[in-house]
C-alpha cells in the first residue's frame, strides 16, 4: 500500500512539473530556442532532478521540446517552413474536428463547450490573455474529442503541440483578438445548430487566419526576438 501512495505521488509530481513548465514554454517564459537549465529550473520549480526530468521528456514528446545531441533539451523554435507546414495539417485535422463534432456531439458536451467559452469570454473581458489561452484550447480540446475519433485526437494533440506557444501570441494585437473571438462565438452557434459545413469552414478559416498572424509576427520580429531564457 506504501509502494502504491509514494507512486502515485511520483507521478503526481511529475504531471504537476510538466503542467508548469509547459505553462512556461507556452507563455514564452522560457524563450523559443534557449536550452532548459535543469539546475535553474530545479531552483525555481522547487522540485530535484528526477521528476523535471520526466517532464521533460513528457514535453519532448509533445513537441514542445526538442531533444538534442550534446545539448540537452531545448524549446521549440520552428522556422517559417515549419510553420506553413504544420498549420497546413492543422487546419485540415481542426475542420475534420468541426465536422465530426457538430454531427456527434452529445447535448452533455455541447453544454460544457458553452459553459468553457462564457468562461473564456469573461477571460476577454478583463483581457486576462493567459486566463483566456488555456479556455480557448480547452475549447478546442473539447470539439477535438466531441468528434469522437480516437485515431484523429491523438494526431491532432501532436501535431498541435509544436504550436501552443505560437497560437498563444496571435491574440496579443486587440483588433486580432476581438476577430477570434468572433469566430469562437460562431463555432458556438454551429455546433448548437448541428452545421457540420459551417462548424469545418470556421475552423479552417480560423486556424488559417492564426498562421497568418504567425508568419507576419515572425517576419516583423515580434515572434523570436532576443527574449528571456532558461538559464
Amino acid at each position: 500500500m506504501t509502494a502504491d501512495i509514494i507512486e502515485i505521488s511520483r507521478l503526481a509530481l511529475h504531471d504537476q512539473v510538466a503542467s508548469r513548465l509547459r505553462t512556461m514554454l507556452v507563455e514564452g517564459h522560457i524563450a523559443p530556442g534557449a536550452k532548459l537549465n535543469e539546475r535553474e529550473l530545479c531552483l525555481q520549480l522547487r522540485v530535484s532532478r528526477t521528476p523535471l526530468r520526466e517532464a521533460i521528456k513528457l514535453l519532448a514528446a509533445e513537441g514542445l521540446v526538442d531533444l538534442l545531441p550534446n545539448r540537452g533539451a531545448v524549446a521549440v523554435k520552428l522556422t517559417e517552413a515549419d510553420v506553413l507546414n504544420t498549420f497546413e495539417v492543422l487546419a485540415m485535422l481542426e475542420g475534420m474536428s468541426g465536422e465530426l463534432a457538430a454531427k456527434r456531439i452529445t447535448d452533455e458536451e455541447l453544454a460544457e463547450v458553452r459553459a468553457l467559452h462564457y468562461e473564456m469570454m469573461a477571460c476577454f473581458a478583463r483581457r486576462d490573455l493567459s486566463g483566456y489561452y488555456r479556455l480557448n484550447a480547452r475549447i478546442h480540446t473539447a470539439i477535438n474529442e466531441a468528434a469522437g475519433n480516437p485515431v484523429l485526437s491523438s494526431t491532432y494533440r501532436s501535431i498541435n503541440a509544436r504550436v501552443q506557444s505560437l497560437r498563444f501570441r496571435t491574440n496579443q494585437n486587440d483588433a486580432k483578438w476581438k476577430h477570434a473571438v468572433e469566430e469562437h462565438e460562431q463555432m458556438i452557434v454551429a455546433l448548437a445548430a448541428r452545421d457540420a459545413a459551417g462548424m469545418r469552414k470556421v475552423l479552417i478559416s480560423h486556424v488559417m487566419r492564426k498562421r497568418d498572424t504567425v508568419l507576419e509576427l515572425m517576419r516583423t520580429g515580434q515572434i523570436y526576438p532576443q527574449a528571456h531564457t532558461a538559464s
